[in-house]
């Protein structure tokens, strides 16, 4: 028996303020029930003449956009010929006339369970928006596909916000897209009218493969469960000169370089056995991004225990052990890096510019990693006030 997502159970049994109300929507191609049939058609169906606009946010709304700073142009849906405006285009933040056309706008998004991805900070705009313009919310409720069982790693500091964190939340926050709807509304002071439609048959230990849907990548690189579940960690390297598998059919769970060199790696990290994974040498050309047509030496990450298996102190790990054997050739990104033009990257990645240095400094990970367990287990208390599965 698979989840029954919000999409389900909204078109089963939609609340009865929402008759004669007119609708918009963001959503992109991860939208859709259990027979693959997508949310824009499935309201416009359930509500003839209702649904006014549509919105998409980051990677278009086929999300056929590539990489960060590649944005999207406002068009007509096909399907229907009403307006696609995009939020990751000529703006971020919904204004008053995008918002002018629709009472309620429905929120169905795939995330993906990292405070980097930047779908989460769209939907919080549109909060900030419907507050401002008072129009109502409707988050309908997806998996979180790397559990709501583990949190991980250090909180957002103020210095490092960006459109990859706009919150102190951790970098695996363990809460599903409805719950952070709830998180940011409340605890962060947009007090919007909103409302979240939970799923059925979701428990906080489920990874996406326990849950009986289908994965539909959310964006072109995560392209299936486990690319999200390396990303938490992986997404390090896009502030780095080494790939992230960009480019390649395996991205987040390959990464590499032509000048690395993995028997070096290894003895550093004694052995390719991690906590619940194992590294496989691999050797790959990426067909663009960085070293494209170059041969990069690295590894794939494989997973034998996902509630082992810590991805972004993982990553930290290699990434100390990267710098500190290949510092002549290994070199931090430049920006900009989401519409950032001065900070460095890596540090917005990070979300805390101490723990870059730390890094850099090669102080022992199990140091780094107590560094933020205080800051970890005070989100924990918080973000359990919005809970809604067991």
């Amino acid at each position: 028996m698979h989840v029954q997502t919000g999409l389900e159970r909204f078109i089963e049994s939609p609340p009865s303020w929402i008759s004669g109300k007119r609708i918009g929507l963001l959503c992109n191609p991860a939208s859709i029930d259990t027979n693959f049939r997508h949310v824009r058609e499935l309201i416009n169906r359930k509500f003839p003449g209702r649904l006014q606009a549509l919105y998409s946010p980051q990677h278009g709304f086929f999300a056929e956009k590539q990489d960060n700073m590649i944005e999207s142009d406002d068009m007509t849906d096909p399907m229907l010929e009403i307006p696609v405006l995009s939020l990751y285009g000529k703006t971020r933040i919904p204004d008053k006339k995008m918002f002018y056309p629709i009472d309620v706008l429905i929120v169905d998004l795939q995330d993906v369970g990292t405070r980097v991805y930047t779908f989460i900070y769209t939907m919080s705009y549109c909060l900030e928006a419907a507050k401002k313009f008072g129009k109502k919310v409707l988050v309908l409720d997806r998996p979180n596909p790397v559990s709501g069982s583990i949190t991980e790693g250090n909180c957002l500091t103020s210095e490092c916000t960006s459109f990859v964190g706009r919150y102190p939340i951790p970098m695996r926050h363990g809460l599903t897209i409805g719950e952070l709807s709830l998180l940011f509304n409340k605890e962060y002071g947009i007090n919007c009218d909103l409302e979240v439609i939970p799923m059925k048959g979701w428990n906080r230990k489920m990874f996406f493969q326990d849950t009986g849907l289908a994965w539909i990548p959310p964006s072109p690189n995560l392209p299936s469960p486990l690319s999200a579940m390396v990303y938490t960690g992986q997404v390090l390297w896009e502030g780095t000169n080494v790939s992230e598998g960009r480019g390649t059919t395996q991205p987040f769970e390959i990464f590499g370089a032509p000048f690395i060199n993995t028997k070096l790696l290894l003895s550093t990290l004694c052995g390719n056995r991690l906590p619940g994974a194992t590294l496989r040498p691999v050797v790959f050309e990426p067909t663009s991004n960085k070293w494209k047509g170059s041969r990069c030496k690295g590894f794939q990450i494989h997973i034998t225990d996902p509630y082992e298996f810590k991805p972004y102190i993982t990553t930290l790990r290699l990434l100390q052990a990267v710098i500190f054997h290949h510092k002549d050739r290994f070199h931090w990104k430049l920006p900009p890096y989401e519409y950032e033009f001065k900070r460095q990257p890596i540090d917005l990645i990070i979300g805390d510019k101490g723990i870059r240095r730390s890094i850099e400094n090669f102080d022992e990970t199990d140091n780094i990693e107590n560094s933020w367990m205080d800051d970890l287990k005070g989100f924990m208390e918080i973000s359990r006030k919005f809970h809604l599965y067991e």
